[in-house]
């Protein structure tokens, strides 16, 4: 099935890394999902992991972490740990990887499932907040629908930064690449993909009549 994902979803659209597509055709996504789910792991959709999360359609990730570009010289702060299948991906890719998670169950559960990674750090905290702790870095990868990208992840990006994620665009889910130049980033749209809700990123609600 995982073969299966990445001939028929990652190679026919336009995940062209071929370090993306072998660290996905390495992890073991099904380890990352509840027993239950597991049949379903490498559909084209997102899977439910509990506590109303899910994780990212396979093709949403690929294609995310394509334009991402993380390499080795990377650290990469990962917005949404959830179960840790993303931050075990980034893992063969990137240098190092902080994953917050605002979800402390799941979060516990990403530290379990990443135990054998000596790369990956779990935090505990709003999405929304990133972990300026350990900033900046030269990557940001949301992992998750958002309604917008907060100035509070885009002031933890290093100079000539990347960050990536889906972003509800006109009521359609759009995923994006910004670039930090000159202190503020310029927005790319570069395919419409499904992708799951990632709390934490609401808009206040506006007063109407």
């Amino acid at each position: 099935m995982r073969k299966a994902m990445v001939v028929s979803q990652l190679r026919t659209t336009e995940v062209s890394d071929p370090r993306v597509i072998a660290a996905m055709s390495h992890i073991a996504r099904e380890d990352f999902v509840p027993a239950a789910q597991r049949s379903f792991a490498y559909a084209d959709r997102g899977v439910q992991i509990g506590d109303g999360r899910a994780l990212n359609p396979p093709l949403t990730t690929g294609r995310l972490l394509n334009v991402a570009h993380a390499t080795k010289d990377d650290k990469v702060l990962l917005i949404g740990a959830a179960s840790g299948y993303t931050a075990a991906v980034l893992a063969q890719l990137a240098g190092s990887v902080v994953a917050v998670e605002q979800d402390a169950k799941l979060a516990a559960l990403a530290v379990k499932n990443l135990a054998d990674f000596d790369n990956v750090r779990i935090e505990t905290g709003n999405h929304a907040d990133g972990w300026v702790q350990s900033a900046p870095y030269s990557v940001i990868v949301i992992d998750g629908l958002v309604e917008e990208i907060p100035q509070t992840l885009v002031d933890q990006l290093a100079p000539d930064g990347r960050i990536v994620g889906a972003v509800m665009n006109d009521g359609v889910s759009r995923l994006a690449l910004g670039r930090t130049a000159g202190g503020h980033v310029g927005y790319q749209y570069f395919a419409d993909c499904g992708a799951c809700a990632l709390p934490g990123f609401e808009k206040a609600k506006s007063f109407k009549f």
